[in-house]
This record gives structure tokens, C-alpha cells and sequence, in this order.
């Protein structure tokens, strides 16, 4: 490629899927931004078709991290190599959230569907994220997940969850039915700013790494909680992992579900995959 001319997209520019962007010669989409700006983004993304280079700039980067973009040099270098010709482009799967609630819901009515990139889910997490995206952006982005969990867990309690999977009949066959504190649906390794919450996921083998935590002690589950950014929380009781194309999410009442830590939809939701749906530039 040469003469590249990035179409930039930051939380300072409105833009629209409306604009003329092939008419004027751009050939990839430069984001500056962390998960929540790139999940405000995402479906106009992928219906424009162009490549996407993300500078990381915010309070977390874990879809930046999953990509192999750890700081603005990389993401520079990455810019450098394509300019030059290189094919260092790579292709990714994108999850997919939609609603199946009945009842109208001005922000995501019945089968609405949202893309998201990293990790979705339901529970304890949703509550942490709340609970951080209130705070300061400076602290948001130096350790405010952290700062957000621990008030957290001694205020949340475990609920009913049942999730569902197709068998190889394509019927739907309950994977997990239990009171759960946490379920989180992993398209990348990390979320939360480096979490491991499922460590083996890939973003390219077209399948959600599903992690359930059930009803732990609050006061076992802070001394688990380090474990997670090691991966190694997989092997504590209570703890279920597996993985899937397609997932239902049914709760006795419905619950907040959270994508890239943006507040999506409240459940019953369908979750599933969108093999090779976006293209990174990579360094």
C-alpha cells in the first residue's frame, strides 16, 4: 500500500457510517482509544470493510493487548510496516450479543445485536464495571477495576443463571444451571486491564471461552482474586470453564449484560460468535 491515508475515529469526533469514506481514498480506520471507545465504534467498523489500527490510549487496551498493540511505538511500527508493504494484517472473530427480552427496551429492544470484542458479561463484573466507569477517567486507568471489585463482593450476591448451548442435533442443552456470581463470554484472554478471566481464548478459532463462577465465599473469592490475572483462577473450585460457538443466558430476572465494560442489553441474551469479521493491523 502506499500513499495511505488513515479515516481517524477518537472520542472528540462524531462521525457516520454515512460519510464518503472510499470516495476519499481512505484505507484504513485509525482508532485512538481503549475497549469502550472501540466498542462505541465497532458495527460501523465492520460495515465499512477497512482494516483498523488502534493506538491504546485507554483506561484498559485489552483488545489492543490482544492484538499484539502494547503501546503507541507498536501501534507506530505496525503503521510503518504496512506503509511499507507488509502484510501484517490479521484477521479476527468478533463476539455477538443479542437481546431476547420482551419487554421494550428503548437502548436494545428484542433482537437487537451488538459486536463486541473482548468480554461480555453478566453479574459481579457488571456490578465492578458500574462501579468503575463512575470514577475518575485517571483512575479508571490505574487500577479503578480493582478499586471497584473489592466494595463489590461483599454486596453482591449470587443469582440464578442457566446457560445453554446447541448439542450436534441443534438442540439447546443446558451447559450450566446454578447460582452464579460471575459469567463472562471471552472472544480475547484478558479484560479488565489485563485480567486472564479466560487465558486460553483466541481471537481467530471462532469460539467464546466461557468462564462461570459460582457461589464462592466473598471472602475466599478476594483471596482468588489475584489468581486471575495469572489465569490460574481455572483451577479453583467453584470455577467452570468450556467453550462454544452459540449461548443463551436466561436469569429469573433480567440482569445488566456488559461488553468491552459498556453496559449492551439486560439478559435473557443470546451470545455467539462472527467468524473473521474484522481486520487489525498488527505490528
Amino acid at each position: 500500500m502506499k500513499n495511505l491515508r488513515p479515516f481517524q475515529i477518537d472520542e472528540g469526533i462524531e462521525w457516520s457510517i454515512g460519510m464518503p469514506v472510499a470516495e476519499d481514498g481512505a484505507e484504513v480506520i485509525l482508532l485512538f482509544g481503549g475497549d469502550g471507545t472501540l466498542h462505541r465504534y465497532l458495527s460501523e467498523i465492520v460495515s465499512l470493510g477497512l482494516p483498523l489500527l488502534v493506538v491504546p490510549a485507554g483506561s484498559g487496551n485489552d483488545f489492543a493487548r490482544g492484538v499484539g498493540l502494547h503501546s503507541v511505538r507498536d501501534s507506530l511500527t505496525a503503521w510503518r510496516r504496512l506503509c511499507a508493504g507488509e502484510s501484517n494484517l490479521f484477521t479476527i472473530d468478533l463476539g455477538v450479543l443479542t437481546s431476547l427480552e420482551v419487554a421494550d427496551n428503548a437502548h436494545a429492544p428484542q433482537g437487537c445485536s451488538h459486536y463486541f470484542c473482548t468480554v461480555a458479561c453478566i453479574g459481579l463484573d457488571g456490578e465492578v464495571s458500574r462501579r468503575a466507569n463512575a470514577l475518575p477517567r485517571w483512575l479508571r486507568g490505574h487500577g479503578g477495576y480493582a478499586l471497584s471489585l473489592a466494595p463489590a463482593i461483599f454486596h453482591f450476591a449470587p443469582f440464578p443463571v442457566k446457560i445453554s448451548a446447541p448439542d450436534q442435533s441443534g438442540e439447546w442443552e443446558t451447559r450450566s444451571d446454578q447460582h452464579t456470581l460471575l459469567a463472562a463470554f471471552a472472544n480475547s484472554p484478558t479484560y479488565g486491564g489485563g485480567m486472564k478471566i479466560a487465558p486460553r481464548a483466541q481471537m481467530d478459532d471462532g469460539r467464546l471461552d466461557v468462564c462461570v463462577i459460582g457461589g464462592i465465599n466473598p471472602f475466599k473469592l478476594v483471596c482468588m482474586f489475584p489468581t486471575v490475572y495469572f489465569g490460574r483462577h481455572q483451577h479453583v473450585r467453584g470455577v467452570e470453564g468450556f467453550q462454544a460457538t452459540r449461548l443463551r443466558v436466561e436469569t429469573e430476572t433480567p440482569v445488566d449484560v456488559y461488553a468491552d465494560g459498556e453496559f449492551v442489553c439486560r439478559t435473557p441474551v443470546e451470545v455467539s460468535v462472527q467468524r473473521a469479521a474484522l481486520r487489525v493491523v498488527t505490528p
